[in-house]
């Protein structure tokens, strides 16, 4: 029988084992806490590499390059010194022979001794190779992409989102990894903020709340402790937003005060510290700024939002979710947007979702709380004759397809787009039996869903040409697995200048719980 990391920490707590414990459970020392992070699967490549590399933010003359420089992965301190030369290379092939770029950069104990290098001078739509040296080591060779531009024949990209280390291994990154992709979009809850919860030999190994700077960075540094995370980012450069879990669950800054701030603060830094991001101010802390819109040549253009930054309380009558300064971004946007396939990177669902014919929002965490703007921001982008919308959203565990209409209470609102909502890479979703019977009740209530399959989990993969979107449904075999295969469950495609998707002949039989007529 497979076990994934949540049985094995019931198995343990149930046998009274410490072998098998909660790897940021209070009391461990790194040493222990390393023990039982590999307990759960975990491993690390060598030090003080232990972390792996990434890239992320690919345009068409750079990136930005990421490591960390952690030797003790869970030391609240790393044993290192304040500052560390750090060497980096770029070439043209993976041996790096042919060297483009390179230089040395300093790694400071302030920023948790990471690294962000924004090469520049590299040519577009190319592959590149890169690696860092530090402390008489070599990292793990990384492989990144430049941005295309001008005429594209076509764009692969994937998006992943909800990996709850405890909830499973980390296979559909493994999938990821091994996709002939130009770049990943990661859509949020890149850590959760919790332990595994459940039966009370579970919750005695939870451990303390993630509320500082070193307890973020910890937990940074136990999702990285899955092979196939640190090989997906090794492999493709990643475009990033965030939820709320990387903070903690549903939160919003407004009247929370200052523990919450001082909370928030410490999750941003530990964030930028771990992931491959350029900042777009003039400093990443306390604030990286998140949102940006990027182009892939005259293909695509990719628009990055921020849904936790800014946002007020939701249900209120003038409420936000955007905050004023990136609603007026994104109208400057919709204003000037190009003559191509228009990608919003959302880590929230956008569309309406009744739990039934009449029923109330089910979460108004998501866009459902701020149903003024949503309508705004909407209408806004129909009255501008914004065409070829497409929005991938991330957060609910579960795969939808839905029409995106200015006005969901209106059935004779315009469709304008088509959002993709992901299955998560491991968050658990709803049982079974619960789709089963609230599918039909959620397509009855919603006009506008098409389709909706919350049994599985994995990642999308979207295939985009001048003439159609097509957003390819990965699933995993198990999430008990850490090689689980992975297949194809679906595929759905948009024709360029028409609105609304529909599903692959060869698909269209294969299971859900949900499709329209």
């Amino acid at each position: 029988m497979k076990l994934n990391r949540r049985d094995l920490l019931k198995a343990a707590g149930a046998a009274g084992a410490l072998g098998v414990v909660w790897p940021l459970s209070a009391g461990l020392s790194p040493a222990q806490a390393r023990e039982a992070a590999e307990a759960l699967g975990a491993d690390y490549d060598p030090a003080p590499f232990t972390l792996g590399v990434g890239s992320g933010d690919p345009m068409p003359t750079g990136v930005v390059l990421w490591t960390r420089l952690a030797p003790e992965p869970f030391a609240e301190q790393q044993p290192l010194a304040e500052v560390v030369e750090v060497g980096w290379v770029v070439a043209e092939d993976r041996e790096l022979r042919k060297v483009v770029a390179r230089g040395t950069t300093s790694a400071s104990a302030t920023l948790g001794h990471s690294v962000h290098v924004p090469v520049g001078g590299l040519r577009a739509g190319r592959h590149y190779w890169y690696a860092f040296t530090a402390l008489g080591k070599t990292s793990r060779v990384g492989r990144t992409k430049t941005a295309a531009v001008g005429a594209v024949p076509k764009v692969r990209f994937a998006a992943a989102n909800c990996q709850a280390f405890h909830d499973g291994y980390y296979a559909a990154f493994r999938g990821i990894a091994r996709e002939e992709l130009d770049f990943v979009v990661h859509l949020g809850d890149y850590i959760y903020e919790h332990g595994p919860v459940g039966g009370d030999h579970v919750r005695d190994h939870n451990g303390p709340p993630t509320f500082t700077l070193a307890d973020y960075r910890k937990r940074h540094a136990l999702y990285k402790g899955d092979a196939s995370l640190r090989e997906a980012h090794a492999a493709h450069p990643w475009f990033l937003t965030w939820d709320d879990h990387e903070v903690v669950n549903d939160y919003s800054s407004s009247g929370e005060g200052a523990p919450l701030l001082k909370r928030r603060a410490a999750a941003y830094q530990a964030w930028y510290e771990h992931m491959p991001h350029r900042d777009g101010g003039e400093s990443a802390l306390p604030d990286p700024v998140i949102h940006r819109a990027r182009r892939w040549g005259d293909l695509l253009e990719l628009t990055v939002l921020d849904l936790r930054s800014y946002r007020s309380a939701q249900n209120l009558p003038d409420g936000t979710i955007l905050g004023g300064g990136q609603k007026g971004w994104l109208k400057q946007g919709i204003d000037r947007a190009p003559d191509a396939w228009h990608c919003w990177a959302n880590s929230i669902m956008l569309s309406q979702l009744r739990s039934r014919p009449g029923g109330s929002y089910m979460f108004t965490d998501q866009w459902d709380g701020f149903l003024a703007e949503r309508k705004e921001v909407l209408s806004y982008a129909h009255d501008a004759g914004l065409e070829d919308l497409v929005v991938i959203t991330g957060d609910w565990h579960s795969a939808f397809v839905d029409d995106v209409r200015p006005d969901y209470d209106d059935v004779s609102s315009p469709v304008i787009g088509t959002e993709f909502t992901a299955h998560s890479v491991t968050s658990g979703a709803y049982s079974a039996e619960w789709n089963k019977t609230n599918g039909p009740l959620m397509g009855k209530g919603n006009p506008h869903l098409q389709y909706f399959e919350g049994n599985r989990y994995g990642y999308d993969v979207y295939e985009v040409t001048p003439e159609r979107w097509s957003t390819h449904m990965r699933v995993i075999g198990d999430r008990r697995d850490p090689h689980s295969p992975v297949s194809t469950l679906t595929t759905f495609h948009v024709d360029r200048g028409t609105v609304g998707a529909y599903e692959d002949p060869a698909t269209k039989d294969s299971p859900a719980q949900y499709r329209r007529d």
